[in-house]
């Protein structure tokens, strides 16, 4: 963060704090450093002295100094001290070491998308601390938002106002800077947790592209395009714009949650970090798969069987399969009994419980093989044959008893 040299007019005692270097100037005071007598440094705000004894500035700032005391978690600077009565109201909070948001695009230029995904869900879920507290910031830019080794901090609540609160401080006069304000805070109506997903959209979009998605202009100019015009996302990486956009919606109901931010915001800056690509579409996953995963003789074809078509493979199979059975038949009814183990046939390799089937074989959808007149003629013959053999044998075994 850039410090300046005090000036003759600043103070450089203020209650127990002594102050070294100027950190910042805005509409309602001057930020600057200092240090207790411990040497905890702090960042420490004194009110302008023409605005010390205006009534309304003092109650904007004695609401800062409530809201920061109400929000717990480490996505603000913890207050330290303040004095609201004092004549010129000031309060202390940590100080925060590291440039704004706004100084570090502007002297580096747009953010890679990992990096405004990671700045953005850990202000997501700062921002869930914050409105969990009853506040809602209204002011959320580049310039409010400190990138700290410890991860992004949420600064100058000035203008937070409990939820539900007009955003008018006077008829026709919008609080917030022109750019980042949502719709409704241009218009007067009330704010909500999700006036601050649009500031915090506009702020990331910006930290994207370095520069404001509502483009440049006078402060009339700016709040007409945030009312009616949608934002410009052209320079947002593609895993980005998607929710930027959404967060940028015209109507609060149709933002996200700074939860449901939170949690998107992590998957992309992972998947960024990682270079993961586009996973591919569930529908090709399954085509692929299908196709990996078809039997072999759903694959096979003619030229594994070199000059014969499938209807001769089949027609083959059928035939050594009838000459087995054949064989086993005449057996038991030579001796009465099943072959012994040497004559049992092989069973072959099986699958799935099933004998394996020979490449090119069909069979009916009754599950057995057609019918063949050849081997028809076989079998008869072979009956007939068996049968005689049969009862010569019997009409000998009679004639040798009698």
């Amino acid at each position: 963060m850039a410090m300046m040299r005090l000036r003759r007019e600043d103070p450089r005692i203020v209650g127990s704090f002594r102050l070294h270097r100027r950190l910042g100037a805005g509409g309602m005071g001057v930020v600057y450093l200092g240090s207790d007598r411990r040497g905890q440094r702090v960042a420490l705000k004194v009110i302008r002295p023409d605005l010390a004894e205006d009534q309304e500035f003092r109650s904007r700032f004695a609401r800062e100094v409530s809201a920061a005391r109400r929000i717990r978690g480490g996505c603000t600077a913890r207050l330290v001290a303040a004095d609201l009565e004092a004549e010129r109201p000031w309060f202390a909070t940590q100080y925060v070491p590291g440039p704004s948001l706004h100084d570090r695009v502007a002297e580096e230029g747009s953010l890679r998308a990992a990096d405004v995904a990671s700045i953005g869900a850990a202000l997501s879920e700062g921002l869930v601390a914050v409105h969990e507290a009853g506040v809602v910031h209204r002011d959320l830019k580049p310039s409010n938002i400190l990138l700290s080794p410890k991860g992004p901090r949420i600064i100058d609540f000035g203008i937070a106002w409990a939820t539900g609160a007009s955003t008018l401080t006077h008829v026709g006069t919008a609080v917030g800077s022109p750019g980042f304000l949502a719709p409704e805070q241009v218009r007067g109506a009330a704010v909500t947790p999700a006036t601050d997903v649009f500031s915090l959209g506009a702020t990331l979009a910006y930290a994207a592209m370095a520069d404001s998605p509502f483009g440049h202009g006078s402060s009339e100019v700016m709040l007409y395009r945030v009312v009616h015009e949608e934002p410009q996302l052209h320079g947002v990486p593609d895993a980005l714009a998607p929710l930027i956009r959404a967060c940028l919606a015209k109507d609060p109901e149709d933002r996200p949650s700074t939860l449901q931010l939170s949690m998107r915001l992590k998957e992309i800056a992972a998947r960024e970090a990682q270079g993961l690509p586009v996973s591919r579409p569930p529908v090709q996953r399954e085509r692929t798969e299908e196709r990996n995963t078809l039997r072999p003789t759903e694959r096979y074809t003619e030229r594994d069987v070199p000059g014969r078509g499938p209807e001769r493979g089949a027609e083959r199979s059928a035939e050594r399969g009838a000459d087995r059975g054949t064989e086993r038949g005449a057996e038991r009814d030579r001796g009465g009994r099943g072959p012994g183990p040497s004559s049992r046939p092989s069973a072959g390799p099986r699958t799935g419980g099933r004998p394996a089937t020979r490449p090119g074989a069909r069979s009916t959808s009754t599950g057995r093989r057609p019918a063949n007149p050849r081997l028809l003629r076989q079998r008869l013959f072979v009956f007939v044959v068996v049968t005689l053999v049969v009862a010569l044998g019997i009409a000998a075994a009679q004639a040798l008893q009698g």
